[in-house]
């Protein structure tokens, strides 16, 4: 995501990108065309990613007067380049001043324009952060934030007031010792931030995940959260993990569901219910080094349950995808990828799993790894999974007839 202080309007509310070909649908709001094409036809959505609204048409017309301003505002940048390492302006804002704009959040019918107000005081430096945490303000966010959340029926004013204050709790910072986490965590604004992740537009839903990764990193029991949200929440989850146009959601996403599937037999239980082992299976192939081994962690998780176990035999790619893992990532995949499929193949030893275990691959890198040093605890599991199924796998060509004293 760039960096460059711009106009809000001129970034995609898909990829938080500032545009280069801006487009508008029906509902006014303009995106970039790869993006929001990305959404309707890959995606096969229905809806508009920034206020969700039901779309009864997929027109999309080029915005040519947007597309114009961002040109001659790139444009001023190159011209001017002096202008950008000068030192903008720091807004005064006094102590009372601030706890006038807070007041105004819980009398105010303008919510939404007190957020952003205070937000933009926020964002002009660490000084205004600093400013904004000593005068009470996280207090006051995370009040409005729980009472709007909970309003009957959550109405399209409130929602939007619910994710604008996201937008403000999602630039500070969350470690234990801060007082933003200690307000955050509690059950009620965690409550309200999964209401948010579960249905706010495309940015919402990226400032919700930078919390709740925060917080996990802090460390936090998602067990009560998981208990009130129940498989919607775990679905929100993968579905951000799916996201290929927001590259940082889906890593984000994926380190806060290792987060959850840790905690408990339970939860991981929730996780392979909402699907998260064939989202895993689907992504894996096209997956980074950094993702996949995360990927790979989460599934070792899951197939340590029979039902995660089971999912993954019934996936028709799923030994194949981990057998392609094995040797060609890094050692920590490599790891990972024979823990999965030792756990697959002790507690599943049938002539299915054995013979799709040789036929993509998988028999024939176990070999290799036999003979590679320093790898103790993999090659022991190796030795286990030969014994088991050496009788089956001999009996193909393919299998090396000088390793039949492993299988004594």
């Amino acid at each position: 995501m760039e960096k460059i202080d711009c106009p809000e309007d001129f970034r995609c509310p898909i990829s938080r990108e500032i545009m280069k070909d801006p487009v508008t649908i029906v509902t006014g709001v303009s995106y970039e065309r790869k993006n929001i094409d990305k959404w309707f036809n890959v995606y096969n959505k229905r809806s508009c990613p920034a206020t969700m609204q039901p779309l009864h048409s997929f027109d999309t017309t080029p915005n040519h007067t947007l597309k114009r301003l961002i040109l001659a505002w790139r444009e001023t940048l190159v011209d001017a380049p002096s202008s950008s390492s000068s030192s903008p302006a720091q807004p005064s804002i006094k102590h009372d001043e601030m706890v006038s704009l807070f007041s105004t959040l819980d009398s105010s019918p303008f919510k939404v324009s007190s957020l952003k107000e205070i937000r933009a005081i926020v964002e002009s430096g660490d000084d205004m952060r600093s400013e904004f945490i000593r005068s009470g303000g996280v207090e006051a966010v995370v009040r409005m934030l729980v009472s709007q959340s909970t309003v009957d029926n959550c109405d399209l004013v409130s929602f939007q007031a619910c994710e604008e204050a996201l937008s403000l709790l999602h630039v500070l910072p969350l470690s234990k010792q801060e007082e933003a986490f200690e307000l955050l965590s509690k059950p009620e604004p965690m409550r309200s931030t999964a209401v948010v992740l579960q249905r706010g537009s495309a940015e919402a839903r990226f400032h919700a995940i930078i919390i709740f990764r925060k917080i996990a990193k802090a460390g936090f029991d998602w067990n009560p959260l998981l208990e009130d949200r129940g498989i919607g929440l775990l679905k929100s989850l993968l579905e951000l993990v799916y996201d290929e146009i927001c590259s940082k959601a889906s890593s984000y996403a994926l380190e806060v569901l290792f987060e959850v599937v840790s905690l408990s037999k339970k939860s991981r239980l929730k996780a392979i219910e909402a699907g998260a082992v064939c989202v895993l299976i689907e992504l894996l192939p096209d997956s980074n080094r950094s993702k996949c081994e995360k990927m790979l962690l989460v599934m070792k998780l899951l197939c340590e349950c029979p039902e995660g176990r089971a999912a993954l035999v019934d996936h028709g790619l799923g030994i194949a995808v981990v057998s392609n893992k094995l040797l060609g990532i890094s050692n920590a995949a490599t790891k990972l990828g024979v823990k999965i499929l030792y756990l697959v193949s002790n507690h599943h030893p049938t002539e299915r799993v054995s013979e799709e275990m040789l036929m993509y691959g998988a028999v024939k890198k176990l070999v290799t790894l036999l003979h590679l040093e320093g790898r103790c605890s993999t090659q022991k599991k190796v030795l286990d999974m030969l014994k088991v199924h050496g009788n089956s796998w001999r009996r193909h060509q393919c299998f090396p007839c000088d390793l039949k004293d492993y299988l004594s």
